[in-house]
């Protein structure tokens, strides 16, 4: 490290750095410059806009709108930093309604690329044209245009080379170009959409669509039968929450969140408390580490909103977050009360006598062929291009299969159709139970179903009681532990509380268990062996900040222990017991974990499994 000798001189930055500073803030890549033009767009009023990429939008991205368009004597200060039309003073920043509003896009924009601006509004017999690129600004110069505004941006980063360079291959930012573009597109089903890349179609959504019918246009039409709508009306005069959306059933689930979509307003935002939301809705429903999919469009007052928080307008800070969560996830989750969750066994088996019911892929052919020649990156530069021609033609050959998912049989109201005769189950190897209902036939893992029971049962309990009974011990039951977990035996101790256990430190290294569950012991579970798999897992793994979690987490171990193993051989009457409690036990359709207890083997799916149909 060098220590400065002299005293460092304060100066005034240039304008053009100042605006090249604004652009590392709000434009990162050409996705960057596509969001910004086309929010401008939308609070244009426009109706129809068209998006135009070559190189990914590299070396070219063009907006062309049928929005108001710019006056002939205001073109030149749209491209002045911090220079907007929509607000004027600081009282404006507590009720923003516009997609745009910092005056920074098209200034930063014009600060590392080449951009060209013709428009032409609609009280204006004639359009003009400007140019600008780094810190030069031309004269604005008459042009026949239409009622509207055509903003081409070429040669980004062309003036600081060591950001160009951070850029991806032409494909890849075309994809983040287009999941853009889908995102705006969805949350304005108004608006008709359309974008070439390189000449080629890859968006086209016609205007004046429903909400349904553009998240389902984006999202797979043949996604429908597995989506479920969801309708929140809190919202009274200047407070309170509107919702509508549609979020996907656990069996489509995916391994990343990127099939969430969250609107604020008709903003696209990423925020915690939503997300939070949406993953606390599915607890229980889903595996961990696997993520629902969703479409939420979220509306509330302005001033119930701040979005003046992040440079990209990405992140927002509501005024009541405790009032959105509860918003989102209870209408998340009684949504999901009132449909069929029981997934289909052919939706989750591969190539089980059909076509393999999985996901489609998002991604075109290119984004795949570019991930798998990045991947592979011991490659010599020589041979990508013979293996990039190479994987496109496999991929596109024409006699592939088709993955497409099969759809799930609904009922009109989705509602869990009841079993048919609950006393006619077949236990097949003392593990699974098989019983008819009126969709087909329902298969059942007796562990897993009855380990939802035990959980709900045990969760009521805490809920309702405050903490589980307990029945004391003769003798203690002294657990060996990490000392970690004996120094934050306090934080501990008012959960061990809650779920009957009477517990404390004896040693650095051990505890001394008087109490335990009444529960366990009605069960027939062994306490010692429980104790110590609890503080293995507390040992292993911790627990999550938040308590309400980490009771989930001890509940269901409790539940596990407790409930009908895999191998246990019912008697009739059980039999009919586990069957007819199905129908009353909240999210029977999972265990606790998000694996599934049932699946459903279809009529449809029959005729499909012997050629019927």
């Amino acid at each position: 490290m060098t220590i400065q000798s002299t005293q460092p001189v304060i100066r005034q930055l240039p304008p053009l750095l100042v605006n090249q500073i604004a652009a590392g803030e709000v434009i990162e890549r050409p996705a960057s410059v596509l969001k910004e033009l086309v929010e401008n767009s939308i609070d244009a009023g426009a109706t129809k806009i068209t998006v135009e990429l070559e190189a990914g939008g590299i070396e070219l991205v063009r907006i062309t709108d049928n929005g108001c368009g710019i006056a002939n004597d205001q073109i030149r200060l749209a491209l002045s930093p911090h220079a907007t039309s929509k607000i004027a003073e600081s009282e404006d920043l507590d009720k923003i309604s516009t997609m745009g509003f910092r005056g920074e896009a098209l200034a930063s924009i014009a600060s590392v690329a080449r951009v060209t601006i013709h428009s032409r509004s609609n009280e204006s017999d004639e359009g003009q044209s400007i140019h600008a690129a780094g810190d030069e600004i031309h004269e604005p110069i008459p042009a026949g245009c239409p009622v509207g505004t055509m903003i081409e941006v070429r040669n980004l980063f062309f003036n600081t080379p060591a950001r160009r360079k951070f850029l991806r291959t032409p494909t890849t930012e075309q994809t983040r170009c287009l999941e853009w573009l889908r995102d705006l597109a969805m949350a304005n089903p108004l608006i008709g959409v359309r974008c070439l890349g390189d000449d080629k179609v890859k968006l086209d959504l016609p205007p004046n669509q429903s909400p349904k019918e553009r998240a389902l246009a984006i999202l797979g039409k043949e996604l429908e039968s597995q989506l479920v709508e969801v309708h929140v009306d809190q919202y009274d005069n200047t407070r309170g929450v509107l919702m509508w959306g549609l979020v996907g059933l656990p069996s489509i689930a995916r391994a990343t969140s990127k099939a969430q979509h969250v609107f604020l307003n008709g903003r696209t935002i990423r925020d915690r408390t939503v997300t939070h939301a949406i993953r606390e809705a599915y607890r229980g429903l889903i595996e961990p580490g696997k993520h629902p999919t969703a479409v939420l469009m979220i509306e509330m007052a302005p001033s119930a909103v701040d979005v003046n928080v992040h440079p990209a307008k990405l992140e927002v800070r509501f005024r009541d977050q405790s009032m959105v969560h509860r918003a989102v996830y209870h209408g998340i989750r009684d949504a999901l009360a009132q449909a069929d969750v029981t997934p289909s066994v052919l939706s989750i088996l591969p190539n089980a006598g059909g076509p393999m019911a999985i996901m489609p892929s998002v991604q075109p052919v290119e984004q795949q062929v570019d991930r798998i020649v990045e991947y592979l990156n011991t490659t010599p530069a020589a041979n990508k291009s013979d293996l990039r021609s190479k994987l496109t033609e496999v991929l596109q050959t024409p006699d592939l299969p088709t993955f497409n998912p099969l759809p799930t049989p609904q009922t009109e109201d989705r509602l869990l159709p009841p079993i048919v005769n609950k006393t006619n189950v077949l236990q097949i190897h003392s593990s699974y139970l098989a019983i008819q209902d009126e969709q087909g036939m329902l298969i059942i893992d007796q562990h897993a179903l009855h380990e939802r029971m035990m959980f709900n049962k045990l969760l009521s309990r805490v809920t309702n009681a405050g903490a589980l009974e307990q029945q004391g011990l003769l003798t203690p039951i002294v657990v060996e532990v990490a000392p970690g977990i004996i120094d934050e035996f306090d934080e501990l101790d008012e959960l061990f509380t809650r779920i009957g256990i009477s517990a404390a430190p004896m040693g650095p290294r051990s505890v001394g268990v008087s109490s335990v569950p009444t529960f366990l012991l009605s069960r027939n579970v062994d306490p010692g062996a429980f104790l110590d798999d609890l503080f293995e897992r507390i040992e292993r793994e911790g627990f999550v900040p938040s308590k309400e979690e980490a009771l989930h987490e001890i509940l269901d171990m409790m539940s596990c222990k407790a409930a009908i193993k895999a191998g246990d051989t019912l008697s009739e009457t059980e039999l009919a017991e586990i069957v007819a409690l199905r129908d009353t036990t909240d999210r029977a359709a999972s265990c606790p974990h998000g694996r599934p207890t049932t699946v459903r083997l279809s009529i449809e799916d029959l005729e499909r499994l012997f050629d019927r149909r």
